[in-house]
């Protein structure tokens, strides 16, 4: 009799400790910050209250740095996306604490996605983005390219041009810088030629013939005959070197 109220004790103890295993091993459930229907209401309040914003052009009343952010955006985009239609629709990813609520809207010309941010119960961003078509995003992402292609070629072909203009810089610089002046090297005297020296131990050869002529006039006048006198001598010229030849 012990033994089996001891056996059900011990099953009825088994059987109280998987129960609570159990409940321990449950996920808590987390309860999101709002509900769907009150994310939609949040996000079409938004959009229409940005939307009046913007045509009364109310921004002066504006003090709140996320809606000033946001009618930024809205004013951007509403230049591809036109004007506002209506909402097409709301999505929303919700937490308990962080959110984010999409609004599709239709504009004239294009849809855009207004998109919310919510962290911490409070929203931080409001944003509004262009949808494109697969063949706007091409012809953009083509456009890019080429635009990129071309900024890089001009580059290329202006450090091209600076790179040739290297070899004019040192001939400016010589125009502009003056080498200073060089002295001038005087010739040496040329020796006269052989002729003009006959022609002055010629003209010495006549001074001498002139000195005796005088001093022979000279002594005849005094009639000095003796010998501490002049003696007068015949003097016969001499031919010169170019003569004889």
């Amino acid at each position: 009799m012990i033994l089996n109220m001891k056996k059900w004790l011990l099953v009825l103890g088994m059987i109280t400790c998987m129960l609570g295993l159990t409940a321990c091993g449950q996920e808590e459930e987390v309860k999101p910050l709002m509900t769907q229907e009150e994310a939609d209401t949040l996000g079409r309040q938004v959009v229409e209250t940005i939307n009046q914003y913007v045509i009364l052009q109310a921004r002066d009343q504006v003090t709140d740095q996320v809606t000033l952010n946001a009618l930024d955006s809205w004013e951007a985009a509403a230049e591809d996306m036109g004007d506002y239609v209506e909402i097409i629709g709301v999505e929303s990813e919700l937490g308990e604490k962080d959110g984010v609520i999409d609004i599709r809207v239709k504009g004239s010309v294009r849809e855009a996605i207004v998109e919310i941010v919510i962290e911490r119960n409070a929203i931080t961003t409001i944003s509004t983005n262009v949808e494109y078509t697969f063949g706007e995003k091409m012809e953009k992402a083509a456009l890019n390219t080429l635009l990129g292609m071309g900024t890089v070629f001009c580059v290329l072909i202006l450090i091209s041009l600076i790179i040739g203009c290297f070899g004019f810089i040192p001939k400016i610089q010589a125009k502009f810088t003056k080498a200073p002046a060089k002295p001038e090297v005087k010739a040496a005297p040329v020796a006269a030629p052989a002729v003009n020296a006959a022609v002055q131990e010629e003209d010495l050869t006549d001074d001498l013939e002139l000195v005796a002529v005088i001093a022979a006039a000279i002594a005849a006048s005094e009639g000095a005959s003796s010998t501490d006198g002049f003696v007068v001598r015949s003097i016969r010229r001499a031919g010169n070197k170019w003569q004889r030849a």
